[in-house]
């Protein structure tokens, strides 16, 4: 890391929390592309489906399990 960049983070870190989340929200959406309208329809409709799924009380996985499962090589 430069000499620039060294000094914005040392005074980034200086901020308050929520601040300093805003700002690397901000930062982490400068470096995506633009959004692919298809993609992002599918994504809302997915998220759409589970969250009725976890409304109607469909199972759900204990993390620690889940986990485990995507570690499994």
């Amino acid at each position: 890391m430069g000499e620039l960049p060294s000094k914005l983070l040392e005074e980034a870190l200086k901020l308050p929390p929520d601040e300093r989340a805003a700002l690397a929200d901000s930062l982490l959406r400068s470096l995506e592309g633009p959004v692919d309208p298809v993609v992002d329809a599918a994504w809302r409709a997915e998220i759409r489906r589970r969250v009725a799924d976890l409304d109607a009380g469909a199972p759900t996985i204990p993390w620690a399990e889940a986990r485990a499962e995507i570690m499994r090589p």
